[in-house]
C-alpha cells in the first residue's frame, strides 16, 4: 500500500484520494488572492508521481484545455502512483493574455526561483518546491509563440534512454533531442532529477483541435507506460522520428507574405516557402529552405520585418517521406469529428 500522505500547498492528499487545490501565490493589487489550481488523483498502491503542467506562458491555451479534459475524464483511474494535474501555473499571464508575468519576466526563464526574489522567481519557487519536488516525471505542454504554429512535437532529452522511450511512447511524429535552456523549469527539473517531456502544439491564444487531441493522446500513452492507468486496448503508436537538428528560415526584405508552404510539409534544399511583397505588388524576396527537411514551426501574421523568423525547418536522418506519412496519419487519426474525447485518446 502506499501510506504516505502528499503535503501540497499545506494541503494533504491520503492514498486513494482524489483533491482540488487552490495553491496560494502572490495576490494582486485589489488584495484578491490568487492560486494556482491544482487536481490530484492518488491511488491506494505505490508507483511513480507524475505531473502534467500547462500555462507557464500565459498566452499557450492548448496545454490548459489538455489538462481540463484530462480531468474530465471519466473513465480516468489511476490504479497506481500518482498524478498531478496544473491547468495554469501563470495566472496573471492568463488573465492579462500574456506570454509574460506582471513584472516583464519569462516564468520559463525564471526556475529554480527564490522564496524572497522577483514576483516571477517566488511563483518558479513555490511550483518547484510544492510539485515538482514530489515527482518523478513531468510533461510540461506549451504552444508556439505569437503568430507562430507548432507542429505536435516532443523536446526532450533523447540522450538519457528513459527520457527517450517516454518520448517516444507519447506517439507523436517529430521528436527533438533539445538541450536545456537556463532557467527553464524543465532544467530545473532534471536538476531535481524528475524526467521531463515538453510538448510543442498550435500557437498561442488559440485552442487547435489537432493539437489538444494529440496532447490528450499523448499524456495517456505516457501514464499508461508508467503503470499508472490500465487500458483495455491500444492502438499502434506512430513510430516517431528524431530531427538531428532544426533551423529557422527567415526574411531578407520586409513587406507582405505571401506563403507557399504549411506545417508538416516536406521541403527540399531551395524550395521556396513564401514570397515577400511590396504594398505595389511586386515580389521583392523569396524565402527558400537551406536544406531538406520538415516544417515544424511556421509564422502565421502575413507581415515581415527583414530578419523575421518563418519557417521552422527539421533535419532528418531518416527518409522525409516516411515523416511526412506519420504526420498525415496522426492528422487522419485525430482530425474526424468525434464526440467522446476518448475515442479520440484511443482508449
Amino acid at each position: 500500500m502506499n501510506t504516505s500522505d502528499l503535503i501540497i500547498g499545506g494541503f494533504t492528499v491520503k492514498p486513494g484520494e482524489t483533491k482540488q487545490i487552490e495553491m496560494p501565490v502572490a495576490k494582486l493589487y485589489t488584495d484578491t488572492d490568487i492560486c494556482i489550481p491544482v487536481h490530484v488523483i492518488r491511488s491506494k498502491n505505490p508507483g511513480p508521481t507524475v505531473f502534467v503542467s500547462a500555462a507557464v506562458h500565459g498566452d499557450e491555451l492548448n496545454g490548459i484545455e489538455i489538462v481540463r479534459r484530462l480531468i474530465q475524464l471519466k473513465s480516468l483511474k489511476i490504479s497506481s502512483g500518482t498524478l498531478i494535474l496544473v491547468p495554469i501555473i501563470n495566472i496573471y499571464g492568463v488573465l492579462n493574455q500574456s506570454r509574460y508575468m506582471p513584472d516583464r519576466r519569462d516564468l520559463n526563464r525564471s526556475f529554480p526561483g527564490s522564496a524572497k526574489g522577483s514576483l516571477a522567481g517566488r511563483v518558479a519557487h513555490i511550483f518547484l518546491d510544492e510539485i515538482v519536488k514530489h515527482c518523478d516525471y513531468g510533461i510540461d505542454l506549451h504552444t508556439g509563440a505569437i503568430h507562430r504554429s507548432n507542429l505536435p512535437q516532443i523536446r526532450a532529452n533523447l540522450n538519457d534512454p528513459e527520457t527517450r522511450e517516454l518520448a517516444e511512447v507519447f506517439g507523436v511524429p517529430v521528436l527533438i533531442n533539445a538541450n536545456l535552456r537556463d532557467g527553464s523549469l524543465r532544467q530545473a527539473a532534471v536538476e531535481s532529477h524528475t524526467r521531463v517531456l515538453l510538448y510543442e502544439a498550435g500557437q498561442a491564444l488559440r485552442f487547435d483541435e489537432l493539437s489538444i487531441r494529440a496532447g490528450v493522446r499523448g499524456v495517456l500513452n505516457v501514464i499508461t507506460h508508467l503503470g499508472l492507468v490500465k487500458r483495455k486496448r491500444q492502438r499502434k503508436n506512430l513510430t516517431p522520428y528524431i530531427a538531428n537538428n532544426s533551423a529557422w528560415m527567415r526574411a531578407n526584405s520586409s513587406g507582405i507574405v505571401h506563403s507557399l508552404k504549411n506545417l508538416g510539409d516536406q521541403v527540399q534544399k531551395g524550395t521556396p516557402l513564401a514570397e515577400i511583397g511590396s504594398p505595389f505588388g511586386e515580389v521583392i524576396d523569396t524565402v527558400t529552405a537551406s536544406k531538406s527537411g520538415i516544417i515544424i514551426g511556421k509564422q502565421n501574421i502575413p507581415l515581415a520585418q527583414e530578419g523575421d523568423a518563418m519557417f521552422h525547418i527539421a533535419f532528418f536522418s531518416e527518409s522525409d517521406a516516411e515523416i511526412v506519412e506519420n504526420i498525415e496519419a496522426m492528422q487522419e487519426t485525430l482530425t474526424p469529428s468525434i464526440e467522446n474525447i476518448e475515442e479520440v485518446a484511443g482508449r
